[in-house]
C-alpha cells in the first residue's frame, strides 16, 4: 500500500471516529436534557401540558406545620352558596377543614365521599368543614353536593377572595387542595392533591388534640 492509500485510510478512520465522538456527545447532551426535564416540578409540568383539563392536580404531598412555625391566623371573609357570611372569627376555637374544589375536577369527585365521611365522624368533636369552590355557579355546585350527598357548605369563591387569603399555601389552580386549620385559625397542615382518608383523619385528629 502506498503512502497516499495509507493517508486516505487514516483520514477515513479519523473522520469516522470524529463522527462517532460527536454522536456520543450529542447523545450525552440529549440524555442530560431529558434528565433535566424529568426533574421539572410536577405542578409546573401539568400547567404547561395544554391538555384542557383546566386544573393542576397536586401529587398528594402532605405538609405539617409545628405550632411555632405556623403563620398568623388566616384572614378570611367570604360568602357561602347559601348566602351565609363567614369570617375568620368563625374559625376561632374550632378545628376547620378547608377543601378547594370545583365540579369538573376529577380528583375532587373521588375525594368528595371521603370528606363527607370525615365530616360526619368529626362534627361532634367541633370540627367544621367548608368547601371552597373556585369556579362553579350555584346550580352546578348544588348539583355536585346532591350527587355526593355532601352536607357541609361551600364558599362561592369565584372572585378568589378565600384563595387570596391563603396565598402561598394553596398554589393557584392546584385543585384539590385541603387545609386543616388549628383552633386559632392557623394552617396546621396541607394536602396538595387528592386526599387519602387515613392521612386526613390523622391530621384532623392531631389538630383536635392540641
Amino acid at each position: 500500500m502506498d503512502n497516499r492509500t495509507t493517508s486516505r485510510t487514516t483520514a477515513g478512520t479519523a473522520s469516522r471516529r470524529a463522527v462517532l465522538a460527536a454522536g456520543g456527545a450529542a447523545l450525552a447532551a440529549l440524555t442530560l436534557g431529558l434528565s433535566a426535564c424529568a426533574q421539572e416540578d410536577a405542578l409546573a409540568k401539568q400547567a404547561k401540558a395544554g391538555d384542557n383539563k383546566n386544573y393542576v392536580a397536586g401529587d398528594g404531598s402532605v405538609t405539617e406545620f409545628t405550632a411555632p412555625d405556623r403563620k398568623a391566623a388566616v384572614a378570611i371573609n367570604g360568602t357561602l352558596f347559601n348566602g351565609t357570611q363567614v369570617s375568620s372569627a368563625d374559625f376561632q376555637g374550632k378545628v376547620t377543614v378547608l377543601n378547594f374544589w370545583f365540579a369538573a375536577c376529577a380528583p375532587c369527585r373521588v375525594e368528595a365521599p371521603i370528606l363527607e365521611e370525615l365530616h360526619q365522624e368529626f362534627k361532634d368533636q367541633g370540627v367544621q368543614f367548608f368547601g371552597v369552590n373556585l369556579r362553579d355557579e350555584k346550580a352546578t355546585a348544588e348539583a355536585f353536593d346532591k350527587t355526593f350527598n355532601l352536607t357541609y357548605p361551600s364558599f362561592d369563591d369565584k372572585n378568589g377572595g378565600v384563595l387570596l387569603a391563603v396565598s402561598g399555601l394553596v398554589p393557584p389552580g392546584a385543585v384539590p387542595t385541603t387545609l386543616v386549620l388549628d383552633k386559632q385559625g392557623r394552617v396546621a397542615s396541607r394536602v396538595l392533591g387528592e386526599i387519602q382518608k387515613g392521612t386526613l383523619k390523622a391530621l384532623i385528629t392531631a389538630a383536635v388534640a392540641e
